[in-house]
């Protein structure tokens, strides 16, 4: 596959990502930050860096899930990893100006 394609499929993986909300917050997890690093290889695995908006966080469980079972609908996609860290801890700094303007926020 091309660096293009790639691209392509990372950028599929993200639009997956932005159906998936916060069931406490009503925005997607990209929006809301929860979102570290989308990466595709070469032979079309994604690994997907993620948060949680706290480490007690009642979706803990199955946040991870439902986004590797989503990006794994993908058609071209091979295999997904979904890797959770706290570091660095989500703060409201990492969410995009439109989640914030959609939380009254701004």
């Amino acid at each position: 596959m091309t660096d293009a394609e790639l691209q392509a499929i990372g950028e599929k993986a993200v639009d997956v990502l932005r159906s998936i909300y916060d069931p406490e917050i009503p925005v997607d997890i990209y929006e809301l930050g929860l979102i570290y690093d989308v990466h595709v290889s070469d032979n079309v695995d994604i690994k997907i860096l993620m948060t949680l908006t706290s480490p007690n966080c009642p979706v803990a469980e199955s946040l991870p899930e439902e986004v590797k079972e989503k990006v794994r609908s993908i058609d071209e996609v091979n295999d997904v990893e979904v890797e959770i860290t706290f570091e660095p801890p989500w703060s409201k700094d990492l969410m995009s100006e439109e989640a914030k303007l959609e939380l009254g926020m701004l």
